[in-house]
């Protein structure tokens, strides 16, 4: 039996923390024996405050990781020096220390933030809550953040996205270890889907930009009005009165991509916000959106953030209006 241990820091997420149990838990052969055991352990063996209103009370103390074939880190409000300072405290550094080599390390959510101030991530890729991957990446500039995916899978190593990405990182690690029968029936027994299409990316609200503060701006905010018409380059670069090389210098310099990119970018956030607050067929959105048809919004849409237009509306559309008249 693959042998689980689950980590318990101050301040520890509850919902997180019950992911490991749950769902390895139902992992079960063809005659019903578990495939896994779970234990949890915190750093001292005492009962550890939890993010919620209540305290857990533990068995084991952190000696318990040095024995396992899995050790899980759930996310944790005390963060403290570590999301500040990148330095571990000494109990939690020694605990790490203790672990076995070969033994595959779990973290979910922010608690890749333990795996990255412990070294273990320096030149690997890894993935946290979409909120805290700019952070993440600025403190630890050797880890290779991710912040669009639900999960990494870089071998003894994996890390998930925030909160219920949790589970899709677990049922990956059972599908690995068992093959996918086991991994959906642990799903249906759980109620949760086998497998989510697309990535964080679709979850990261990001609203329809107005102009920047840049040089670039009175350009950026007059195509912004006008991304349901084409518009090339060259209509940027006579916009903003300089040459087509000098425009794109500037804007490189001042976004941080180029002028296609951009507008690509600008034309998905317009199209989300679409297909998120209307009932406007998806050629009309398309259309509106400056992508001229379907297929090409549903090409880049999947290209943006891994999932179809009628996959993100019936996800995220609240209350359906009307299309307008032609």
């Amino acid at each position: 039996m693959h042998r689980v241990g689950v980590l318990a820091l101050e301040a520890v997420v509850p919902f997180e923390l019950g992911i490991p149990a749950r769902i390895f838990g139902a992992a079960r052969d063809s005659a019903g024996n578990r495939l896994y055991s779970v234990t949890t352990c915190s750093l001292d063996g005492r009962p550890v405050r939890t993010e919620a209103d209540y305290e857990l009370t533990v068995s084991h103390d952190a000696s318990l990781l040095a024995g396992v074939d899995t050790v899980v880190i759930p996310p944790f409000h005390a963060l403290g020096s570590i999301r500040e300072e990148g330095r571990l405290p000494d109990a939690l550094r020694e605990a790490l220390a203790a672990i076995r080599p070969g033994t595959r390390i779990v973290a979910i959510c922010t608690g890749t933030y333990v795996l990255a101030a412990a070294g273990l991530l320096d030149g690997r890729p890894a993935t946290t809550h979409w909120r805290e991957a700019d952070r993440l990446q600025r403190m630890f500039t050797t880890v290779r953040i991710d912040p669009d995916v639900l999960f990494v899978d870089d071998g003894d190593i994996l890390t998930s996205a925030g909160v219920a990405a949790g589970i899709d990182l677990c049922l990956h690690i059972v599908r690995r270890d068992h093959g996918s029968d086991i991994a959906n029936e642990v799903a249906r027994s759980c109620v949760v889907p086998p497998w989510r299409e697309g990535g964080q990316a679709q979850y990261i609200k990001r609203p329809v930009p107005g102009p920047a503060a840049a040089g670039t701006a009175p350009t950026q905010a007059w195509i912004t009005e006008r991304l349901a018409e084409p518009v090339t380059l060259a209509d940027m670069a006579a916009h903003a009165n300089v040459s087509v090389r000098t425009f794109t210098r500037r804007f490189r310099d001042e976004v941080g991509t180029s002028p296609g990119r951009w507008l690509v970018r600008q034309r998905v956030d317009l199209a989300r916000h679409l297909l998120e607050t209307t009932d406007w067929p998806v050629d009309l959105v398309a259309v509106r959106a400056g992508f001229g048809t379907g297929v090409s919004l549903r090409q880049h849409l999947h290209a943006a953030i891994g999932v179809t237009p009628q996959t993100y509306r019936r996800t995220f559309r609240p209350t359906p209006t009307p299309a307008p008249a032609a």
